[in-house]
């Protein structure tokens, strides 16, 4: 307690100096603070823009060559059939879950007793619930039994529930889909946009053989597991070169065949990302660095003007050592009193941000700093507290007394 008034004495004699020295480390926390909110917020609003698809998953589409190419003329549409998707699951090493999907964009009128509504509808394989990380509220999702059997079975979005079952359970009960009745027995949530969760899933030869649709689907997706991001480029190539080879097109044909290797986006993201991350820690100590030089030059100034009192202790027997932890105690006490408002004007303005930004679809989200950020945090302050100190208590260390005594 002794101490602590005395270091109150000090810091009070100098109310000005400490208030600006105490800013600098207060504004140097506060900066790293809110910079590292900012890169949690971008690295939230990446992961919330991919939150509707499984990360680690490669969409392969059909396009329209655009070359020429064998002797046939650009301009001709490719088209997927259901040997293209066996073919796939089949030779794509490193692939794990596989789903084709056939979609009817414009819907199809869905009734129920007497409420009718208009959805989308979209024909699938099983695992195309990993692949769209597909939510099950109720029931199950479609099975390979659905598939073996071409059952007609349908799974329905939250959504399409509500309109037409109201506060009833759709599950077990019969809708028609455009004149074809199919048995509900699931529902789902997606955390894409609503179009997704109006929609209305159905076994994709079902679909095909209701629908007039034949062999044919859209598109082919599945999933890589944790393949590394070289493994999951050479599985692009592998498609590239098994499709082109079978439809006919050239390997540079850019427009022929689209995919989409969701790992790569992410990861190239994620990197500049990290990047980002490592900026701001980097401008955030460089502030913090400044306001420790100030911490110091201010201990040093205490230190001259306190030699005469420094050289009374010394020479009524005060150790080197509780010298030096009466200069390093000061500064510690500063840093951690400025650097404690730093840290929580720097909390409370992020706490702020995250409201006044809208939580979907941004690419801005959540700039939070978690627990451990502010406990490595005050960390810092304690360890820049006590460095900053490190050279004006070795040098009152050394003060003699006789000099002291004899000092101005």
């Amino acid at each position: 307690m002794e101490r602590l008034t005395e270091i109150w004495l000090g810091i009070r004699s100098n109310k000005l100096r400490t208030f600006l020295t105490g800013f600098s480390v207060a504004w140097g926390i506060f900066m790293l603070v809110l910079l590292l909110g900012v890169g949690t917020g971008l690295q939230n609003g990446t992961r919330d823009q991919f939150k509707d698809d499984a990360i680690n998953s490669i969409w392969v589409n059909p396009g329209q060559t655009s070359i020429s190419y064998n002797g046939m003329q650009p301009g001709r549409k490719i088209q997927f059939h259901d040997q293209d998707f066996d073919i796939l699951k089949a030779e794509i090493q490193g692939g794990e879950k596989f789903t084709a999907r056939v979609d009817d964009w414009a819907g199809r009128s869905v009734t129920y007793g007497t409420k009718s509504a208009q959805y989308r509808l979209r024909g699938v394989h099983p695992e195309h619930q990993f692949v769209e990380k597909t939510i099950m509220l109720t029931g199950r999702f479609i099975n390979e039994g659905d598939l073996l059997k071409r059952r007609k079975v349908c799974v329905i979005g939250q959504p399409v529930e509500t309109e037409l079952f109201g506060e009833k359970s759709s599950i077990g009960e019969w809708v028609s889909v455009g004149g074809v009745p199919f048995r509900v027995v699931g529902t789902f949530m997606d955390e894409g946009s609503e179009g997704e969760n109006s929609t209305i899933y159905l076994p994709v030869n079902t679909m095909q053989l209701a629908y007039g649709y034949a062999d044919k689907i859209d598109r082919v997706m599945f999933t890589i597991g944790d393949a590394t991001l070289e493994e999951s480029q050479a599985m692009v190539q592998q498609v590239k070169e098994r499709m082109a080879q079978r439809h006919n097109f050239s390997l540079e044909d850019d427009r022929a065949l689209y995919v989409r290797n969701n790992f790569e986006e992410y990861k190239r993201i994620a990197d500049v990302l990290g990047m980002m991350n490592k900026f701001f820690w980097l401008i955030g100590i460089l502030t913090i660095f400044a306001g420790i030089i100030g911490v110091s030059n201010i201990m040093l100034i205490t230190v001259q003007e306190r030699t005469r009192e420094i050289g009374i202790r010394k020479a009524i027997g005060a150790k080197p050592l509780s010298i030096i932890l009466m200069i390093v105690e000061e500064a510690v006490l500063i840093t951690v009193f400025f650097g404690y408002f730093g840290l929580f004007f720097g909390v409370f303005l992020l706490e702020l941000i995250s409201k006044a930004i809208p939580e979907d679809g941004a690419v801005f989200t959540n700039p939070t700093v978690d627990f451990s950020t502010a406990i490595n945090a005050l960390i810092v302050l304690v360890v820049a507290g006590a460095l900053s100190a490190l050279i004006p208590a070795a040098r009152a260390s050394r003060i003699k007394p006789v000099e002291a005594l004899a000092a101005d």
